[in-house]
């Protein structure tokens, strides 16, 4: 048990229940509890499996790498149109979290041996990096600016164009 993740759910608005019957199915696990990102995080062998992700609507079971998890209960949700490979569990009560208590620690369980054999989901290609004019022809008149871009990895890089591209 981790003192900051003590201290976040004492100090929680919503979903204290939750949070509370969430860590005890996590701590029931091989993962170790951590605090990162301002919110309790669970790792194995130093890699990041999962994150607590309280919402207005929803509490959520955040898998970094959920798109690889069979999910044969067909539970996971992707996060967002641009999301890759994470993947959350959705609760709206504690009641949900203890009743699928079997699946969360199955889910779980195949999340570890996932990150431990370095399975990345790999059914669907990237999607393609969307082309903003603008940022094009910046990219003509200042090319330093365009080689410290090209030196941002591929996912940093597609984030930053969505954006662009989004803007209205």
């Amino acid at each position: 048990m981790n003192n900051s993740v003590d201290n976040y759910i004492a100090s929680a608005k919503l979903w204290k229940e939750e949070l509370l019957a969430i860590r005890e199915i996590l701590l029931e696990t091989e993962l170790i509890e951590e605090f990162k990102w301002r919110a309790p995080c669970y790792t194995h062998n130093n890699k990041n499996i999962v994150i607590i992700a309280p919402f207005k609507e929803y509490f959520a079971l955040a898998f970094f790498n959920g798109a690889a998890i069979s999910d044969s209960a067909k539970l996971l949700v992707k996060a967002g149109a641009n999301t890759q490979s994470g993947r959350q569990l959705r609760f709206k009560d504690s009641k949900e979290i203890l009743h699928q208590k079997a699946i969360i620690k199955k889910y779980i369980k195949e999340a570890i041996s996932i990150q431990t054999t370095n399975i990345v989901e790999t059914t669907r290609p990237a999607a393609p990096l969307v082309e903003v004019q603008e940022l094009n022809t910046i990219f003509k008149s200042d090319v330093a600016f365009k080689k410290a871009f090209q030196a941002l990895t591929p996912g940093r890089q597609r984030g930053y164009l969505i954006y662009f591209s989004g803007a209205k």
